[in-house]
């Protein structure tokens, strides 16, 4: 959503959806030893969640992303022109399979700092094995056993 004020970022916080929330509880205080920010303005756009240090944008989508495909590509795009890499994962990644979410942002973090085209698209996979999120109809999804180990 493209963003011009604080205020904007504000009411994005207290509007958070329950994956956001659940996410946020893992991401907040350093727990995976670096400081995220959550509703992160960057580029005229608010990040779901963002490293600044890392370079590193997490995203979250629920079912109305289906319909957004070209708007949450700019976005990415937009991220990526500004040197960040961007990890997408459904809602129901976050409340299914947050360990391995959480998996799959650290290996993010580790990563050399790198930003080859389409980076975006690759990462926006599910992360667990053929289940709702594949079967919603998401762009990437993982075949069945390439879990956080598969490819990326």
């Amino acid at each position: 959503m493209p963003c011009n004020r604080s205020g904007k970022t504000q009411a994005l916080r207290n509007a958070a959806t329950d994956a956001e929330r659940k996410l946020w509880h893992r991401l907040r205080g350093k727990q995976l030893g670096v400081k995220f920010r959550r509703q992160y303005p960057i580029t005229g756009y608010v990040a779901d969640f963002a490293l600044p240090e890392a370079r590193l944008v997490v995203e979250l989508d629920g079912t109305q992303h289906q319909q957004q495909v070209s708007y949450d590509a700019e976005r990415s795009r937009k991220f990526q022109v500004n040197g960040y890499r961007v990890l997408r994962f459904w809602n129901d990644d976050v409340l299914l399979r947050m360990e391995d979410v959480l998996e799959r942002i650290l290996r993010a973090i580790t990563q050399p700092l790198r930003n080859p085209p389409g980076l975006a698209q690759r990462a926006r996979r599910s992360v667990g094995p053929r289940g709702s999120a594949a079967q919603a109809g998401h762009p990437h999804p993982l075949q069945a056993g390439e879990g956080v180990d598969g490819p990326s």
